[in-house]
């Protein structure tokens, strides 16, 4: 049996090097789950470790751009806005009152590129998760003869960092003697932030 730590299939990554059509899919585990990929038609599609048995996955529309996503690292990560613009109001209010709970559900996006019928060559291939954090709306007023719009958001973060969780902090010396005086074990805390390896004593 070969192993091979190639991790994009050799006719997607042949694909990439010229001229393609990406497919970006997302999936939400909310109950019921959500299933978008930015595209015009419904199509299935699978996301391997994520939708074992497959599903459909709703056409979102054009993509007009992508957020960077970033990996968590030594605990922080900035935050990822998803959002859907040009929503009329009643719509955009009904869909914000259908959708389940999203706070804690794990968030997926996966990518992979299409042919010439805009159908994926390959299953999706998942690059980023994160963790929902909250749904946001916002508005603009509207000028001339435009109508008024609106756009629905979703706020998807890394690791545990959910505006129901504080983000990880240093734990300063000064904090461990307030509440046990005596007590060394956060002194060495600061260099570590810093990337230091101190020697520990031996108690």
């Amino acid at each position: 049996m070969a192993y091979s730590v190639q991790y994009l299939p050799a006719n997607v990554i042949e694909a990439l090097r010229g001229s393609h059509q990406l497919g970006i899919f997302t999936s939400v585990k909310t109950d019921p789950a959500l299933h978008l990929w930015f595209g015009v038609n419904d199509i299935p599609a699978q996301i391997d470790s994520i939708d074992e048995a497959g599903t459909v996955y709703l056409g979102a529309g054009y993509l007009n751009g992508l957020p960077t996503l970033e990996t968590q690292i030594n605990g922080t990560a900035d935050s990822v806005e998803f959002s859907l613009s040009g929503v009329d109001p009643a719509t955009g209010n009904d869909m914000l009152d259908s959708i389940p709970s999203v706070r804690g559900s794990e968030f997926y996006v996966a990518l992979t590129t299409l042919d010439d019928y805009y159908q994926p060559l390959t299953n999706p291939i998942p690059i980023w998760q994160g963790k929902c954090s909250h749904t946001g709306e916002g508005s603009q007023a509207p000028s001339g003869s435009s109508n008024r719009s609106m756009t629905v958001s979703l706020i998807v973060t890394t690791g545990s960092d959910t505006r129901s969780r504080p983000s990880y902090a240093t734990w300063t010396p000064a904090q461990q003697q307030a509440q046990y005086p005596g007590d060394l074990g956060c002194d060495q805390t600061a260099r570590l932030a810093r990337g230091v390896q101190p020697v520990w004593p031996n108690y």
